[in-house]
């Protein structure tokens, strides 16, 4: 099995969907977690988002990264350019990987303008996931 934890600044909306969307597409094979370096909560519209790729995210909860600090990763990857920044080191990570990730709490607009940056930041998100349960650990990159 291999453990995987995402990180970003909130853990309000990419890596709650980097982990939940890895949980839904990646089966038994990925023991998956997610935290945030400032924890915010779940924001309405990343439920929204997920919703619509029928994976159920009502029920997360938003954590900070200290609760995983000196548990054993394979992959530690933030989603975020500040989090990647801020993180400090994993003593039981073993790649760390950076997935730069526009934060979609961040757009404004009309509910629908700020949907879409949700759904950009999945669909982009998804795209990567799939990379990376595909590729052998060994050949993965930043």
């Amino acid at each position: 099995m291999r453990r995987v934890l995402f990180l970003c600044t909130g853990n309000s909306a990419r890596s709650q969907m980097a982990e939940a969307l890895l949980r839904a597409d990646g089966g038994d094979e990925w023991e998956v977690r997610s935290a945030g370096t400032d924890p915010k909560g779940l924001n309405p519209l990343t439920v929204v988002a997920m919703a619509e790729v029928g994976v159920d995210v009502s029920g997360a909860e938003s954590k900070h990264l200290d609760r995983f600090l000196n548990e054993p990763w394979d992959y530690v990857i933030t989603v975020c350019d500040d989090a990647a920044e801020t993180c400090p080191m994993f003593p039981g990570g073993r790649l760390r990987l950076h997935w730069s990730t526009p934060d979609p709490a961040a757009a404004s607009g009309s509910n629908e303008d700020r949907l879409a940056a949700f759904r950009a930041a999945r669909d982009s998100l998804r795209a990567r996931i799939t990379e990376l349960r595909d590729q052998p650990m060994d050949e993965q990159r930043t």
